[in-house]
């Protein structure tokens, strides 16, 4: 019976695997084949010169560069805002807690996970009004609102990588370290943090994927249709996802919804390339750790 039950486990195991990797891989060529037709420089920078774009002197108004450098720019800012605070709520989590704490502070990351992005979206659209009736009459949606939005929606995923990966490390490696009498912040930062690091990394590396697809949080804090490269962090943007959305959803002719498609191609290869990006440094760091290590 037992023998039965692990042969069944193990077949649906493959055929879980083999379907998994069916579903992606036909997404896939069904995107690369309805976006390749249109991919050319047309696509991103329309009638305008590229050069001209680029260097930010002529304005883009049927291309989706404007909306790649706000993706760009969104991602990174976003990042920017979520690293330090998840990592170190993470840190805490696994080894500064207390139990009661840990309980505590887990729940809320918890439900911070569970929050549909549409209403991290509607939470920052809300804050601007409160502002802009209470505060600052000025205030508006922008970068940095989108941003902030952004990076409390994938906060829960730093957060719960770097405390597990912590956690994964041998509780043997601390003990021995406490017991010869090195203080608790050192054995953190030199020996459990450089074991923990890719780990860490591939929380980062969720985290981008997040930032980069996201739609309903920049619906509603910031992105707009035709508003050109960021001007600033107060300034509205353009972003890959909303292009997709809004020329889906309001095409008046097949090259507007093939457009569409090529910018879902290459919002996919932004974010391959920002996920290989992501497993480079894993792999440099390893590198280090493993050199540092055998020099010991």
């Amino acid at each position: 019976m037992k023998r039965n039950m692990a042969r069944f486990l193990y077949l649906l195991s493959i055929l879980g695997s083999v379907f998994v990797g069916l579903v992606v891989l036909s997404l896939l060529l069904w995107v690369l084949w309805r976006g390749i037709s249109v991919l050319d420089l047309k696509l991103f920078f329309g009638n305008t010169s590229p050069l001209g774009a680029i260097l930010g002197k002529v304005a883009v108004f049927h291309g989706i560069f404007p909306a790649l450098i706000g993706t760009f720019w969104l991602v990174i800012l976003s990042l920017l805002l979520a690293v330090a605070p998840g990592i170190g709520c993470g840190i805490y989590l696994s080894f500064y807690a207390s139990p009661f704490q840990k309980w505590l502070l887990g729940a809320m990351v918890d439900i911070l996970a569970g929050i549909p992005s549409v209403i991290m979206g509607l939470f920052g659209f809300l804050s601007i009004l409160w502002l802009k009736n209470h505060f600052l009459p000025q205030a508006n949606s922008c970068l940095l609102l989108a941003a902030c939005c952004l990076a409390l929606l994938v906060l829960p995923t730093l957060i719960t990588t770097t405390k597990e990966s912590l956690l994964s490390v041998p509780q043997d490696l601390m003990l021995n370290a406490r017991a010869l009498g090195i203080p608790k912040g050192a054995v953190l930062w030199y020996l459990l943090l450089p074991q923990a690091r890719n780990g860490i990394l591939s929380g980062a590396i969720l985290a981008l994927g997040r930032v980069a697809e996201d739609t309903a949080v920049v619906m509603f804090v910031g992105a707009v249709a035709n508003a050109g490269l960021p001007n600033g962090l107060f300034g509205r943007f353009e972003s890959l996802s909303f292009y997709i959305y809004y020329n889906s959803q309001n095409y008046q002719t097949q090259l507007e919804l093939q457009n569409a498609m090529g910018a879902s191609l290459v919002l996919l290869c932004l974010c391959g390339v920002l996920l290989l990006f992501g497993m480079v440094l894993k792999r440099i760091s390893k590198r280090k750790f493993n050199v540092c290590k055998s020099q010991n």
